[in-house]
């Protein structure tokens, strides 16, 4: 018990040491200075909207930060979550600049999400566009009939069971299915258009589904700018009067006691990286 009692209390004055640690780092930072553009991470499938809806919302009501920039790194995801996360950059960019800058994709949700942003800043090869809706509904019929497998299947309402992997879809489902997907694919078309003040139709010509590359994103008028990740920075402290470099604000994972735990490794992994360009905050 001693023992026990003299480990967890050896623990406990290292997370003081390392907390006391860090705090002196971060008073060299200039956090009460107002030349601040935060950044926001949006990578892999869109999945969920709520830590990124957070995140906006924490900046959009700091006083310190000026600007947004939105690093977009994503093939897309879910409906929901993508008109989540427009609806609040839409909201976030009525109140400060916000810039987007692509990755190697923005794609489909990706560029949903974009589109209602200040300025949109892509590389030359980035892949964008994708405006459209798919659904995939595996049929397993074949394989279950030569196991000789059947399911029984008791419901309340004909199309219940619509979109059965253990069956095919039969024509009036197929026509259920397509009006619900041509329904949400004029909703992102709107968006789209709303979102770059661009014409329904003039969308609507492009909105088929198709890739296109920075360089051609530009010329149909999807993105305004070619440029990097620190050309998004430039743009965001011209647009928002900051003088010189902006001082980059970004999340970072908490340090914590789990983290000791977890041994050396994650330990380094895990320092928060402090620089005069950027900031990592809780």
């Amino acid at each position: 018990m001693k023992k026990v009692f003299l480990i967890f209390l050896g623990l406990l004055v290292l997370l003081i040491v390392f907390s006391i640690f860090f705090a002196l780092i971060q008073k060299r930072i200039p956090f009460g200075e107002s030349n601040r553009v935060a950044l926001v991470r949006i990578e892999g499938m869109i999945m969920d909207s709520k830590d990124t809806i957070a995140e906006l919302k924490g900046y959009v009501k700091d006083p310190f930060i000026k600007a947004i920039v939105l690093r977009i790194d994503s093939p897309g995801g879910a409906v929901v979550p993508a008109q989540e996360i427009y609806e609040e950059i839409r909201k976030a960019a009525q109140e400060k600049n916000v810039i987007v800058s692509m990755g190697s994709v923005a794609a489909s949700g990706g560029y949903y999400i974009a589109s209602p942003a200040t300025k949109i800043i892509a590389n030359p090869g980035t892949l964008t566009g994708s405006i459209g809706v798919i659904m995939e509904v595996p049929n397993m019929s074949g394989l279950m009939d030569k196991l000789g497998i059947k399911t029984e299947v008791v419901k309340s309402g004909r199309h219940k069971d619509m979109a059965s992997v253990f069956r095919g879809i039969g024509k009036e489902e197929r026509m259920i299915l397509q009006k619900v997907l041509d329904n949400v694919h004029e909703q992102f078309i709107r968006a789209v258009a709303e979102g770059r003040t661009l014409l329904y139709e003039d969308v609507k010509k492009i909105a088929d589904g198709r890739v296109f590359t920075g360089e051609q994103a530009l010329e149909v008028g999807l993105i305004d700018e070619l440029g990097s990740l620190e050309d998004a920075f430039d743009i965001a402290a011209q647009l928002s009067g900051i003088e010189g470099e902006p001082v980059v604000v970004s999340k970072k994972e908490r340090f914590s006691l789990l983290n000791l735990l977890k041994g050396p490794k994650e330990l380094i992994e895990n320092l928060p990286s402090v620089s005069l360009k950027y900031v990592f905050v809780p």
